[in-house]
């Protein structure tokens, strides 16, 4: 026998899935690997592509040595386990499971396929996944990729933050206006707005800027937000912080508003036959207007500042509120529309005052997400000390 050289053979991970496992991390997801192979190679794989954050390495067989309970106190810091049956990776799913842990479990083999059952999400391979193990998932990756994984996660987070962006700004706004007529009715005033504006403004004004969101961006950090509670309500307190806030300030600027314009002629608030009623009631209309356009895009992130997403990231949302804008002024500003929907024209002194009015909300929802962000700052402070 004569030695005539050595062959090698890897099957080397791809290059982006080291990148992939990294925002996993950020992102608050602990990526465990669960294989067949031995432990010293499953090791070198799991090293080379940053899934060794703790250093601990198991086997199938230590697995086997281990009672329900070691294992349960144990599982979190496990990061590699090599030599395994598929009754381990039941196992394995069953324990993070039980610590109170959304699951996915990835899989190709008909032996992957309890684990893949078990497991919140069990994920088969679209190209070497068998029938069985397809069948037995709730999601197939069709190029076999875990960085289709994780383009997932991060496309179920920005689902999520577009709907509370969408109720963030319709609900706020409906908050305000049923405020302003509340409290008109309680001070016996004449109604800052007729129905027809309302009609207006929900269908019009809000309708095409809230479709809008519905394909807004993510956050550009939303992979690194730690992931959310699955028993927690979509109302945070934040949320709801900032619906509050805004309709209440909303109400407080327009019933001063309407109150300011009623009585500039010397005319009580209660004098049903006051001659600027009309004219008040369109300023509140454009004030409310202007309000919604602007407003919607502090409304763009419950976190982060619009100065820092950018005004100009959604085509969408521009074309939105740019055609609400002009829907607006035709019927403002067109003499056959003005009798129909009860307005007047406005003139530039008007304006002088509508626009600069408009902004409160804005400046509103900016200031409070900004008094949360120093909070959380101080938070992390705390924690890292």
């Amino acid at each position: 026998m004569v030695f005539l050289g050595l062959a090698g053979m890897i099957d080397p991970p791809r290059k982006e899935a080291k990148d992939a496992i990294k925002l996993c991390h950020s992102a608050g997801i602990k990526t465990v690997m669960i294989t067949g192979d031995h432990k010293i190679t499953a090791t070198a794989v799991a090293r080379e592509l940053g899934i060794l954050q703790n250093n601990v390495v198991i086997t199938g067989a230590d697995l086997d040595a281990m009672s329900d309970e070691e294992f349960s106190q144990k599982v979190e810091s496990i990061d590699v386990y090599a030599r395994v049956s598929p009754a381990h990776k039941l196992r394995v799913v069953d324990a993070f499971d039980k610590k109170g842990h959304i699951v996915a479990m990835t899989g190709d083999g008909v032996n992957d396929a309890p684990a893949l059952k078990k497991a919140h999400i069990g994920i088969a391979m679209g190209i070497t996944g068998t029938d069985v193990t397809k069948e037995a998932a709730a999601m197939v990756l069709t190029n076999d990729n875990f960085v289709s994984i994780v383009g997932a996660v991060e496309e179920g987070r920005g689902i999520f933050q577009n709907i509370k962006k969408f109720l963030l700004y319709l609900l706020s706004a409906n908050v305000g206006e049923v405020l302003i007529m509340f409290v008109a009715g309680v001070l016996a005033m004449p109604l800052p707005l007729l129905a027809i504006h309302l009609l207006w403004i929900n269908l019009t004004t809000d309708g095409l800027p809230a479709l809008a969101l519905s394909v807004d961006p993510a956050d550009p950090d939303i992979m690194e937000q730690p992931p959310r509670d699955p028993g927690s309500s979509i109302f945070s307190r934040r949320l709801i912080t900032l619906i509050a806030a805004r309709g209440v300030v909303m109400a407080v600027v327009m019933i001063a508003l309407f109150t300011w314009k009623l009585t500039s002629n010397g005319a009580s608030i209660r004098d049903t036959g006051n001659v600027l009623i009309p004219e008040a009631q369109t300023m509140i209309f454009c004030t409310i207007v202007l309000n919604e356009l602007v407003s919607v895009f502090a409304c763009r992130s419950e976190i982060h500042s619009i100065f820092r997403i950018g005004f100009f990231t959604n085509k969408w949302l521009i074309i939105a509120t740019l055609s609400s804008l002009a829907l607006f002024l035709v019927i403002l500003y067109i003499p056959a529309l003005q009798s129909l929907f009860h307005v007047v024209p406005m003139q530039l002194i008007d304006w002088a005052v509508i626009i600069p009015v408009s902004l409160s909300d804005f400046i509103t929802i900016e200031v409070v997400k900004w008094i949360y962000r120093i909070k959380d700052r101080n938070h992390k402070n705390i924690a890292a000390t």
